[in-house]
C-alpha cells in the first residue's frame, strides 16, 4: 500500500494497521518516501529521524496494534522546539546548532506511550517569535498552496508538512497564533487548547503564561484523537490543570442544534480583506443552516491586543532566553577574549534579529523606571481583554470570526516591517492573553488561497470547538481539496 495522505486519516490508517493491511514499518517508510519527495518544495522539515522512527515503527510491529490503541504506528511530526531525546532540536536558531536533548518532553513521551512514529522536527520562525516562518536559520518554508507564499507562523513547518501530505498530523506551540494562522494559510485544522491543558514541559519557552501546544491535521477529527494522548496534568509543569480530559470524539456528534453563537464585530472590521470577510459570513451562514443561533457582540479591548502581546510576550521571551549564552549547550562564538566576550559575541551571532528585536523590547519594558508604564500596564490590559471574553461567555458558547486578516502573503513581502507583519496576528492574540482554547477551520479559499474560521470557546470547553469544527467540516468538506502546488504529487 502506497500511503497517500490526501485520502486518509489517522482512523483509516488505524484501521489498515488493525487489520493488517499495512504495517507501521510500510507505513513509515510510505511517510518518508513522501517527505523526501514534497519536501524539497516545502522546505516543511529541519531534521527527518528516519532512523529513530524506523526502530519505532519495528517496535509497534513487534508489540502489536490493537484496536484501543489508536496512535499505535502512525507517524507524526514535532515542531522543533519541543525536545525530543536523541533528536537534534534547535528552534530553528544558530544558538542551537548541535544541541542533541537527553530527553523527552512531556508531549513527546505520551505520544511515544502510544505507539506513534516521530518522523522529525519541523521548521519554524526562531524560537516561535515570527508570523511567516521566514525568521529560520534554516531559511524558509513554503505554503502548500502556493510555493511563492508564507506558510505562516510560527509553526509554519508543521501546518505545510500536514498540507503537504507529508504527514497526517503535527505538534506546533502557540503564542499569539502560531498554530491557528499557518492552520488558515494552508486550509488545515489546527487547535490552541486552553492554557494548561497540555503539559509545556520540555517546550523551549518563548512566553511562559501565553506559550501552549497544540495540534494541526487535515481532518478535525484526526486532532481530536492527538490532543487526547497529550492533554492532562503533569507533575513537571506547575501550570498543567488537573481538570479530567473528555472524550473528544464523543463529543462529535455533528449536532449543534441550539448552540449560541457569537460574532465579535471588531474581528470584521478595518483591515480585514473583503474576500476574507465573505467567506467567513458564507461560513457563518452555514452554521445557522446547521442549526445554531448567531449573533454580533462586542470584544472592545481587542484594538489593545497587539501591543498588549507584544509587550508581555517579549518580557518574557527577555527572562527566558537568558539561557543561552554559549556556556552550557548550543553554540560557541570562537576566539573570544575572555567570559563577558562568550557572552557577548555568542549571543550576537547566534540570535537572528527577530529575536534581537524582542529581547530588546522586552528588557526595556522591565527595565527600572518604564516596568510601570510599559509591562504593568499591559499586564492590566490583558485581564480586561479577559473579561471581555468571560462577559460574551456568560451569554455564548462559541466566538467566531476570520482567524487572519488576509490570506497568506508572498515570501519577502513582509520581511522588512515587523510592525505589520505583527498586526498580521490581531485576531489570533486574544485568545492567547484570556487563556482560552482556539482552533481555525478551513472556511474556503479567496483568490486561490485558503482562508480559515476562527472558533474560540469557554476555558476547557475544547469539546465545543471540537463539535462545531467536524460539523462544519462534514458540511463543507473542504478536506477533499489537495493543495495547487500538490496536485500531482501524490
Amino acid at each position: 500500500m502506497s500511503t497517500n495522505y490526501f485520502e486518509e486519516d489517522i482512523t483509516s490508517l488505524h484501521d489498515a494497521l488493525v487489520n493488517q493491511k499495512t504495517t507501521a514499518a510500510q507505513l513509515t517508510a510510505d511517510t518518508l518516501d513522501q517527505i523526501q519527495t514534497k519536501d524539497k518544495q516545502t522546505k516543511a522539515f529541519i531534521t527527518v529521524a528516519a532512523d529513530e522512527a524506523k526502530k519505532q515503527a519495528a517496535a509497534a510491529d513487534t508489540q502489536g496494534i490493537t484496536a484501543d490503541r489508536q496512535l499505535a504506528g502512525i507517524p507524526i511530526a514535532i515542531k522543533d522546539n519541543i525536545i525530543t531525546d536523541g533528536i537534534l532540536t534547535t528552534a530553528a536558531s544558530k544558538i542551537l546548532t548541535g544541541f542533541i536533548p537527553v530527553y523527552d518532553a512531556t508531549v513527546t513521551s505520551r505520544l511515544k506511550e502510544a505507539g506513534a512514529v516521530l518522523v522529525g522536527k519541523t521548521n519554524m520562525d526562531e524560537f516561535a517569535m515570527g508570523s511567516s516562518t521566514e525568521n529560520s536559520y534554516y531559511g524558509p518554508t513554503h505554503n502548500a498552496w502556493d510555493l511563492d507564499r508564507v506558510p505562516g507562523g510560527s509553526s509554519g513547518g508543521s501546518a505545510a508538512a500536514v498540507a503537504a501530505g507529508e504527514v497526517v498530523a503535527a505538534l506546533g506551540s502557540d503564542t499569539g497564533g502560531s498554530i491557528r494562522q499557518p492552520a488558515a494559510f494552508n486550509g488545515i485544522f489546527g487547535i490552541k487548547p486552553t492554557y494548561g491543558r497540555v503539559s509545556r514541559w520540555g517546550l523551549i519557552a518563548f512566553g511562559s503564561s501565553l506559550d501552549q501546544i497544540g495540534v494541526l491535521s487535515r481532518r478535525v477529527k484526526d486532532s481530536a484523537i492527538v490532543l487526547q494522548q497529550i492533554a492532562g496534568q503533569d507533575e513537571n509543569d506547575d501550570t498543567s490543570l488537573p481538570a479530567l480530559v473528555p472524550d473528544y470524539l464523543a463529543a462529535m456528534d455533528g449536532n449543534i442544534k441550539g448552540l449560541r453563537i457569537a460574532i465579535p464585530e471588531e474581528y470584521l472590521g478595518e483591515g480585514v480583506a473583503q474576500g476574507v470577510r465573505d467567506a467567513i459570513e458564507k461560513a457563518v451562514d452555514t452554521l445557522k443552516k446547521l442549526g445554531a443561533t448567531v449573533d454580533t457582540v462586542s470584544l472592545p479591548h481587542t484594538k489593545y491586543a497587539v501591543p498588549t502581546y507584544y509587550l508581555i510576550a517579549s518580557s518574557e521571551a527577555s527572562s527566558n532566553l537568558q539561557r543561552f549564552d554559549g556556556i552550557r549547550y548550543g553554540f560557541r562564538a570562537k576566539d573570544v577574549k575572555n567570559l563577558e566576550d562568550v557572552y557577548v559575541r555568542t549571543r550576537s551571532e547566534g540570535f537572528g534579529d527577530e529575536v534581537k528585536r524582542r529581547i530588546m523590547l522586552g528588557t526595556f519594558s522591565l527595565s527600572a523606571g518604564f516596568y510601570d508604564a510599559y509591562f504593568n500596564k499591559a499586564a492590566k490590559v490583558r485581564h480586561l481583554i479577559q473579561d471581555d471574553f468571560t462577559k460574551v461567555f456568560a451569554d455564548y458558547d462559541l466566538i467566531v470570526g476570520p482567524t487572519t486578516p488576509t490570506p497568506a502573503f508572498k515570501i519577502g513581502e513582509k520581511v522588512n516591517d515587523p510592525v505589520t507583519m505583527y498586526m498580521n496576528d490581531i485576531l489570533t492574540i486574544p485568545a492567547n492573553l484570556a487563556g482560552i482554547p482556539a482552533a481555525s477551520v478551513p472556511a474556503g479559499l479567496v483568490d486561490g488561497m485558503p482562508v480559515g474560521l476562527q472558533l474560540m470557546a469557554k476555558p476547557m470547553a475544547e469539546a465545543t470547538i471540537f463539535k462545531v469544527a467536524d460539523a462544519f467540516e462534514a458540511a463543507t468538506q473542504f478536506y477533499t481539496q489537495v493543495p495547487t502546488a500538490m496536485k500531482g504529487e501524490k
